[in-house]
């Protein structure tokens, strides 16, 4: 049969299954159709969605694991890329296209199926492709023509092969060689094999020098902890180096957290970033996460914070302190560019605030952690809790657990903000009791002699109820 009686075959077995002759097309490409049709694709009537802008693309592929091997894809499939009516695609996991290259008349002509940088091809977007039917069925695909849901599709031919992490299995994308259906296809489904094939090859190149690398950077934080079982662990949870060997499986099951975590068998373990989206050191940690020490800090009326490590203390220095009050007053954690506004103001660098808190992590560990950064285990803060309780404790309580202002000190925006917040919360505490006793404590504290209001309503309260006596505060009698 020749090329275009089998378009005109591929025509009319379409029509007959998308009017419901289940038998008028090979199975998976059924199967694709029924999934498009349960998803809502209208195969006349949408294109695909164009969800990433120019930047988001940009941004994305400088941060995506294919951008290392997208020259050696292109290399690899350039004959076919310079012969007319051929386009090179790489989409992400997602189905979203990242990488194109391809004849300009014919680019032009795919941009009208939107054929195009950051459009959706996965098959709940698009139906049955070459990009989005690799995706799901996870092997080599090829989508001839009519095979296409969309019909605005059915004059192309998409071949498209899955990239995997070699390390881990998961699925990062596809490569797909689309080109016009009346161009002859038998090759390009084994070209677009053979370049994942090789592409995967070159990550796991690259992923090996990189783990040698780290192995040698970080060698001496396993070589200190003599005694102790610890390792040097990727983000996605790759053992690169463990001391001693085998004491932990070469793959962890999830992805790599800070702070305490649980293995499978039952031990515990810490892991502490080592660098921003680089590895974990991790140690052996014989306590179970329930008698994790808790963290205490102090800053309440202190011209420096206190700061209390498993069980010992340390002065911080100003910088630390304001980094750790501000931390703690956001457990959902702050950017570094939002840290850096806390603490220096709009004038504030990241790239300063990062420095600073590597040095922290120094003395806090894997309690520090980042994206974003954030304090993680049992915390207890002076100012936190006090003004948990500033509404339901008695007064007395709360002025004795009340030295000062928090860092009275700092000049920091974000503590001024909290200092600020919680000596106003207690001083209209005062006001509001009425309490002769705790007016006079604070008019007479260093904090809070300099309050006219205060001190002018507590001389209301020493008034004279009659002629011969002065009334004290709280007395009924007659």
């Amino acid at each position: 049969m020749d090329e275009r009686s089998e378009i005109r075959r591929l025509e009319r077995q379409r029509e007959l299954a998308l009017g419901g002759n289940a038998a008028a097309a090979r199975q998976a490409v059924l199967h694709s159709w029924e999934r498009a049709r349960r998803s809502g694709v209208n195969p006349d009537r949408q294109l695909p969605p164009v969800l990433l802008a120019e930047d988001d693309v940009v941004a994305h592929r400088r941060e995506h694991a294919l951008a290392q091997v997208w020259p050696t894809l292109l290399g690899t499939l350039r004959a076919a890329v310079s012969e007319p009516g051929h386009i090179l695609f790489v989409s992400d996991a997602s189905g979203n296209l990242m990488w194109s290259a391809g004849e300009a008349s014919t680019l032009r002509q795919a941009e009208r199926v939107h054929l195009v940088l950051g459009a959706s091809w996965n098959e709940k977007a698009a139906g049955t492709n070459g990009v989005g039917t690799t995706l799901v069925t996870q092997r080599p695909f090829q989508v001839y023509g009519a095979e296409h849901y969309m019909s605005v599709a059915t004059s192309f031919t998409c071949s498209g092969a899955p990239i995997r992490d070699p390390l881990t299995g998961s699925l990062l994308g596809v490569v797909d060689l689309t080109n016009s259906v009346k161009v002859p296809r038998e090759l390009s489904l084994a070209a677009v094999t053979s370049a994942a094939r090789v592409a995967e090859s070159c990550l796991r190149e690259a992923a090996a020098r990189e783990h040698a690398r780290q192995h040698d950077l970080y060698l001496d934080r396993l070589t200190r902890r003599t005694g102790v079982n610890s390792a040097i662990v990727t983000p996605d949870g790759h053992v690169i180096q463990a001391s001693p060997p085998r004491w932990l499986p070469r793959r962890l099951p999830e992805p790599m957290a800070e702070g305490l975590t649980l293995l499978p068998d039952g031990r515990t373990m810490i892991a502490e970033r080592l660098a921003p989206g680089g590895p974990f050191f991790v140690l052996a940690q014989p306590t179970t996460i329930a008698d994790q020490d808790v963290l205490v800090f102090g800053g309440l009326g202190a011209r420096r914070a206190w700061l209390r490590v498993d069980g010992v203390g340390h002065e911080l220095s100003g910088r630390h302190g304001e980094l750790m009050a501000v931390l703690l007053s956001t457990p959902s954690g702050l950017t570094a560019e939002q840290l850096a506004h806390e603490i220096y103001g709009p004038g504030g660098k990241a790239v300063t605030i990062r420095a600073e808190l590597a040095r922290l992590r120094r003395l806090v560990g894997y309690r520090l952690a980042s994206e974003p950064y954030r304090l993680t285990g049992p915390i207890q803060a002076d100012f936190i809790d006090f003004d948990r309780d500033l509404a339901a404790a008695g007064l007395a309580e709360l002025l004795d657990r009340y030295p000062g202002p928090l860092l009275p000190a700092s000049r920091a925006p974000g503590i001024v903000a909290l200092r600020q917040r919680l000596h106003q919360r207690l001083r209209d505490r005062v006001l509001r009791d009425a309490d002769a006793d705790a007016m006079t404590r604070w008019i007479t504290s260093r904090h809070g002699r300099d309050d006219p209001e205060i001190a002018t309503a507590l001389g209301r309260l020493r008034q004279p109820s009659g002629p011969h006596e002065a009334r004290r505060p709280g007395d009924t009698s007659p």
